[in-house]
């Protein structure tokens, strides 16, 4: 396969190859590709940059108390009794086997519904400053319906000020999703003002208290943009 000259199919395959869900032999034929051409090598970092704020996201799951209860009561675990009083019962050996599957079980539905409640993020947004350093990450979630904006790098904004994303059509007026905070993240609704199929860009402006006091648009300087791309 000659993927030169092949934008489109050079920028899909950088970008699945950062994301990890190019597998096998064509992972394989990519990263031989990117020793002999550096202009793949320098898409592949620019969707790295893109991509990798996405790490802020990953956080540890403490599985709930009633998991560990019901896994305590399938192998006959008292909180009042030790390791050496059921250690030497033939009765608990003969039923490991089966409360071994029990546990893989319910494990499986564990996973199962946190894999059903996790968010489905279907675009991602690296909003960057002038100097293209990311400073925010907005990814939207189609499950739940959250536009979610974090905060990745650092943007201090005065106390009489706020924070104000746009989304900025390819002709009109831009359209005001919300307030964001200069640290941490924010949730907002995600809707077609923010992922219509003629917004060009997100933009970040620098407002007064409580936002644009301007119903048409940003009265503010613009300090962070970036565009939606489609996972």
């Amino acid at each position: 396969m000659n993927i030169r000259g092949n934008d489109v199919l050079r920028q899909k395959l950088a970008s699945e190859y950062v994301l990890g869900t190019l597998k096998g032999g064509a992972r394989r034929r990519f990263e031989g590709w990117l020793h002999n051409d550096a202009d793949l090598r320098h898409i592949t970092a620019e969707w790295r940059q893109r991509l990798e704020p996405m790490a802020e996201f990953a956080k540890p799951v403490t599985p709930p108390r009633r998991v560990w209860q019901q896994i305590e009561q399938r192998l006959h675990l008292s909180p009042q009794g030790g390791w050496s009083l059921w250690r030497d019962s033939l009765s608990f050996w003969r039923s490991l086997g089966m409360a071994s599957s029990a546990i893989a079980a319910l494990l499986v539905v564990v996973m199962a519904m946190r894999l059903f409640d996790a968010p489905q993020i279907a675009y991602v947004a690296s909003l960057t400053d002038e100097k293209s350093q990311a400073v925010m990450l907005a990814t939207a979630d189609s499950r739940h319906g959250a536009l979610e904006v974090r905060m990745v790098g650092n943007a201090p904004v005065p106390s009489d000020r706020d924070l104000e994303l746009w989304a900025v059509p390819k002709s009109g007026n831009p359209r005001s999703l919300g307030l964001l905070a200069d640290k941490g993240s924010v949730k907002l609704a995600l809707n077609e003002r923010a992922l219509g199929s003629d917004v060009a860009l997100l933009a970040v402006t620098l407002e007064p208290k409580g936002g644009s006091p301007d119903p048409n648009g940003p009265t503010g300087p613009v300090l962070y943009k970036g565009s939606w791309v489609r996972l």
